[in-house]
């Protein structure tokens, strides 16, 4: 079925996740995001949250991040080392497939993202060791 979304709607409905860290349960993460639309071999989310989430990558595509309001410091991890994009309202960016990354909004971040399924979690320093 093809529909509109209200983003800011949907939003709404959503607790925002505070003081996200390795001590948060995939049940409170998922609480926290709305399946806005199925896409391709995953979904369009929307979620808020503060803190820090884990390492995640996505072994089936690339995932687009846009951030609606907030900050945060995406993180992801190259051949060549680390990259950190620091984002805000407004801005978006592709996160390659297979790459670990994560997220670090101190202050607090609403994203909505294109993501892959599925979707591999680490809570390691450094996930690929």
């Amino acid at each position: 079925m093809i529909k509109a979304v209200k983003i800011d709607e949907e939003l709404a409905n959503l607790p925002v996740l505070r003081n996200r860290g390795p001590e948060t349960s995939d049940e409170e993460a998922d609480a926290a995001f709305a399946i806005l639309a199925p896409f391709r071999d995953g979904a369009l989310f929307a979620g808020s949250f503060q803190g820090e989430s884990p390492w995640e990558r996505h072994s089936k595509g690339d995932e687009i991040v846009q951030v609606l309001a907030g900050a945060t410091r995406l993180t992801i991890l190259t051949d060549d080392g680390p990259q950190v994009l620091e984002m805000s309202a407004g801005m978006l960016t592709v996160v390659p497939q297979g790459r670990w990354h994560r997220f670090n909004a101190p202050e607090g971040v609403t994203v909505m993202t294109a993501t892959p399924q599925p979707t591999d979690i680490s809570h390691a320093e450094d996930p690929r060791a």
